[in-house]
Formats: C-alpha cells, structure tokens, sequence
C-alpha cells in the first residue's frame, strides 16, 4: 500500500469515526470566512457519501419538469424531449448559523462535492445537456441541483391507429452504481404537479401534446448482485392530428368520394370500363381505346 493511500485510508476512518461534517463557525458574516470553513471541513470529503455510518442509505429526492417535446421518431423508436431535473439530499452533520456566517445558502463547484451518479436507464445516446457548474447548500446542509437534460430515450410506439395514436414513454432515474442500501430514490414532485408545471412552462407546440404524467415511485432494478433503487416517470403523449387531416386525410376523402360518383356516368357506348391503379390518389375511370 502505497504511502497516499494509507493517508486517504486513516482520513476516511478519522471520517467514519467523528461523523462526516459539523457546524462551521464562520469568523465574520463573509463569504470568505464562510468558504473557508466549507475548504476546511466539507470539500476534502467529496470522494464519500454523505452520511455517517456506511450502513445508511442516503435519500435522493428527484422531481423532474417536461420543458418541451422535441420529437418522436418512428423508424428509430425513440423519444427527443428537454426536462428539468432537480435532485435534492442532505449532507449529514453539515449546518452553520445564517446571522454569523452572511447567509442561510451559498452556491459552491459541483466538483467540490460528492454528487450522486443518477442517469436514465432508456438513455440511447451520449449525454450531451449543458454542464451546469453549480449547486446549492443551505445552512442545514440541504443541497440543491438543478440542471436541464435533453434526452434520447428509447420508447415502443403503437402506430396502428395513427394519426389519433396515443404514446406512452417512460424515464427511469437510479443510481448507476451504488445499491439500494447506498442510495434510496424518493418521489418529489407529484404526478399531477409535474405535469401542471410542465404545461406551464412547455416551450413547444408542435406535432405532440403532453396529456399526462404518470410515476412509480417504488421501482426496481433486481440483480443478482443487488437491488437498486429506482423512480419511473409515463410520459403520455396524443398526436395533433390537424396536420394529417388537412394535408392527407380530406384530400383522400374527397378524391375517393369523387371517384365513386364517376362509377354514376353513363359509359361510352362501344367502349369498356377498367381500372387502373397509378402513383397518384384515387382510382381512375378511364375509356378503352378500339382497335
């Protein structure tokens, strides 16, 4: 064992033994004098788990928002929508006074903290939302992380009663790693406020309407090697039809209503009627020419 790993090994022990975090004294109402105490005794202890004791498992509350509906590809099977993600989890034994310190929160470096590996099991593609390079704490040790995520996410479609189909596409959140003894998922924000607060802020208003917002908020992944804790969200989503009744759906009742009528004209009287089928809408009522 090499000489640094026998220090981080006695510091992570020296952790366990004393509890992860305690209250800050700040020496004056400033954010240096609070950040000073947030170097000294909470970011060197980034690489754990915020908890006391390796046997708690560490709440995560999620609440997500559907910010918009980006598309949905048929052929591919997938869903494109933009959220809003908002994790919450409280760093144990961490607190300060408001008065003493300048302020009841303080945002800090995302890198400074221990963050949570949550990901989205039905994600298809590589991770590309903007990096948000901040979270917040509170003076209770409440931590705050808010960040926008476009996801590609796979969904099984039903098309067969298109274009009046409805879809239902489900996000799953876990941990990527840590069991459901390390982290526990927990339902935020309710089925019926995620999706008030989705149309409020929806930013599109194209081929699909969010009509409903479903969660299960006690799923899990069950491996041979352990539980995990999950949280699955429904997205239902109704096709705006208006679109195909107007470009496909009227055009092709009128040109079948209008081939119907010409089987009423009188046909020629030496020649014969056929049907004959071509690139364009309808069937056709066409004369034979004699020879």
């Amino acid at each position: 064992m090499t000489e640094m790993n026998s220090v981080e090994l006695i510091f992570i022990c020296f952790m366990l033994l004393h509890g992860f975090a305690a209250a800050l004294n700040c020496t004056s109402p400033t954010p240096e004098s609070l950040f000073g105490e947030l170097e000294k005794d909470l970011f060197p202890k980034k690489l754990l788990r915020p908890v006391n004791s390796f046997s708690s498992p560490l709440n995560i509350t999620i609440s997500i928002t559907v910010v918009g509906i980006i598309g949905v590809e048929e052929k591919s099977q997938t869903l494109t929508t933009l959220i809003w993600q908002v994790l919450e989890w409280n760093i144990e034994g961490l607190s300060w006074d408001g008065k003493e310190c300048g302020t009841s929160r303080v945002s800090v470096p995302r890198e400074k903290l221990w963050i949570p590996d949550i990901h989205i099991t039905e994600f298809m593609t590589e991770d590309t939302s903007q990096n948000t390079p901040y979270v917040y704490i509170n003076n209770t040790g409440h931590v705050f992380d808010d960040k926008p995520i476009a996801v590609i996410s796979s969904c099984i479609l039903n098309i067969y009663s298109f274009p009046f189909d409805i879809q239902n596409c489900s996000l799953t959140f876990g941990s990527y790693l840590h069991f459901n003894t390390d982290i526990r998922m927990v339902q935020g924000s309710s089925s019926e406020e995620i999706l008030e607060e989705s149309l409020k802020v929806s930013k599109t208003n194209g081929e699909w309407a969010l009509i409903g917002v479903h969660v299960n908020p006690d799923a899990q992944l069950v491996l041979n090697e352990g539980s995990y804790s999950e949280i699955k969200y429904y997205i239902i989503l109704r096709r705006r039809p208006i679109l195909y009744v107007v470009n496909l759906l009227i055009p092709s009742c009128f040109l079948i209503t209008v081939d119907l009528f010409s089987f009423l004209l009188p046909p020629p009287q030496c020649g014969q009627i056929f049907l004959q089928d071509d690139p364009h809408p309808g069937i056709h009522r066409l004369p034979a020419h004699h020879e």
